[in-house]
């Protein structure tokens, strides 16, 4: 609900601070007194189009700020919390600023936004309806969603669109294994030559590695055959040198005279063991190493045939050897792709066949559903129209199914809500046949029956009793008041049968002065009120009569 609206520098409102109230709110005054200068600043903060010429004369910038009280379980609650933004507490503030070129900048609780996510939320918090509203029930986009409110049939759309989803990914993974199975089969010839090369080769992982260092060991072996042997020979000595002997002849004349030292020679004699056994140890693993590179000198040959012959594959397929038994993988699978592809694609066409008919059925019968639906909507909004002077018009909310191109997860049909205005004539959009008085009035009927229909808390009239009076002006109030019993209501009229049914009335009047024009806005309460009904009865004199008049419909009212 509305429950402030601040404005600065606005055309002809220097400083203005309204506080608003549940119920029917009326905003009365003279013509050219200012009322469109109030809904222009409450546009603006709603994110409606911002121009320079909205800034007061003389002035560095414009401002307006609308305050929303609402709940935790409100709509826009969630809206924010998709965009990141959390409410501290229940209040939000719409905020923009306009400065003289027309540059604009936007704020929700002083968080600076785009002006289009400030539009969004102003859709989502107020709808203006009236002869010149661009939105609202206007807006054709929102007909369906109300249809479906107004019939309980949220749960069904819900439905439809699920269906159309898997529906729709289904076709997708179908067209995108079609695509796969037909460039497999363009390239079935390279993929079999390939396969075939890649298991005569026979790639293994980490097989380029071991090749490498086996390689680059083997091409160093005559370097190596000389140190190996040359420390051989070192170890084993000639004639009675060589390490091994030199360390038992060590060791033998020790143990001779070990008992004789009292222990002093053991720590001696176990190092000169230990010695011992390493150079056997060492002598053994030099022999090992020499017979590798005696035992096969063809090896060198074999093994550098097979690491050039993995580069060159991997060349060819330009991959790096190790990728070469993944490879091997990827062609054996395409290739069994193209040999059970044909049960793929009969598979996921099955799926895909069976999902749109889910979604036809849920789209015929939700269909069905909303042509019911729309003709009682049609029958109660042509109820209402009689009495509010329209009684040769003659609504229809139009349900029309579509070719199978246009349909989506909303449905298969378009939706929009269609008027004639004289017998005979073929309905058209709202806003393409009634004139701006009868849209006014056809507004307010669809927004009587569509009361419950609609999330939004805030609606403002903008003289929908245009070029109206008596009975008509009377039903007119009737209404208003009946639909402001669920909703807030702003209503600018000129109309003294409107105006004696507000639960709250303010009065805009233009003071001129030498120096300057200003709009203000006063709060009536009791007297005053009575007095601005006898007015707006009697016009510029107000005659005893026309306050008699003017209490006689704030009582009945």
């Amino acid at each position: 609900m509305l429950v402030g609206l601040s404005i600065r520098n606005v055309v002809l409102i220097d400083r203005l601070d309204l506080t608003f109230d549940s119920g029917l709110s009326v905003l009365t005054g003279e013509t050219g007194a200012g009322k469109s200068i109030l809904l222009d600043a409450l546009g603006l903060s709603l994110g409606m189009r911002a121009e320079a010429g909205l800034v007061r004369q003389g002035s560095n910038q414009a401002s307006v700020t609308a305050s929303f009280e609402i709940s935790g379980e409100h709509p826009v609650v969630r809206f924010l919390a998709d965009q990141d933004m959390t409410l501290e507490e229940d209040l939000l503030v719409l905020r923009r600023t306009v400065n003289p070129e027309g540059r604009s900048r936007a704020y929700i609780n002083d968080q600076p936004v785009s002006v289009s996510l400030l539009r969004s939320v102003g859709d989502v918090m107020v709808e203006i309806e009236g002869q010149f509203a661009q939105h609202g029930l206007l807006d054709a986009a929102t007909h369906r969603s109300l249809l479906d409110a107004y019939g309980g049939l949220e749960s069904e759309a819900r439905q439809v669109a699920d269906h159309w989803r898997h529906w729709q990914d289904l076709r997708r993974q179908l067209e995108d294994a079609r695509q796969k199975l037909e460039q497999a089969r363009r390239d079935e010839d390279f993929l079999r030559h390939a396969l075939d090369e890649l298991e005569t080769l026979d790639p293994q992982p980490g097989e380029d590695a071991r090749l490498g260092e086996q390689r680059q060991f083997l091409m160093n072996a005559e370097r190596l055959l000389e140190a190996l042997n040359g420390a051989a020979a070192e170890l084993e000595g000639d004639g009675s040198s060589g390490a091994e002997r030199a360390l038992a002849n060590a060791q033998r004349q020790l143990e001779k005279v070990a008992d004789k030292a009292e222990g002093r020679l053991d720590k001696v004699l176990a190092a000169l063991e230990r010695a011992a056994a390493e150079v056997a140890d060492a002598e053994a693993e030099l022999s090992s190493v020499t017979a590798d590179l005696d035992l096969e000198p063809k090896r060198l040959e074999e093994i550098e045939t097979r690491f050039f012959a993995l580069k060159d594959m991997a060349r060819k397929h330009g991959c790096e050897p190790d990728e070469l038994p993944a490879l091997r993988e990827d062609f054996a699978s395409r290739l069994a792709g193209i040999d059970g592809g044909n049960e793929k694609l009969a598979e996921l066409d099955r799926q895909a066949r069976e999902a749109a008919k889910h979604y036809h059925d849920s789209a015929a019968g939700l269909m069905e559903r909303r042509m019911q639906v729309a003709e009682k909507l049609s029958e109660a909004v042509n109820r209402e129209l009689p009495p509010l002077r329209l009684e040769k018009a003659r609504f229809v909310c139009q349900v029309t199914q579509q070719p199978e191109a246009s349909w989506g997860a909303q449905g298969m049909e378009r939706i929009q809500f269609e008027v004639a205005t004289n017998p005979g004539a073929k309905p058209g959009p709202l806003n393409k046949i009634a004139s701006g008085g009868e849209l006014a009035r056809f507004l307010l009927a669809l927004k009587v029956v569509l009361a419950e229909a609609s999330t939004v808390e805030t609606l403002i009239f903008d003289e929908v009793d245009s070029g109206v009076g008596g009975a008509t002006a009377n039903a007119i109030g009737e209404r208003l008041a009946r639909l402001a019993v669920s909703r807030q209501l702003l209503v600018i009229t000129h109309s003294p049968q409107v105006a004696a049914r507000g639960r709250h009335h303010w009065r805009v009047v233009k003071e001129d002065d030498d120096s300057s024009v200003l709009t203000r806005v006063d709060r009536l309460e009791d007297e005053s009120r009575r007095e601005e009904v006898a007015r707006m009865l009697s016009g510029a004199e107000i005659t005893q009569e026309a306050r008699a008049a003017a209490q006689r419909l704030m009582r009945e009212s």
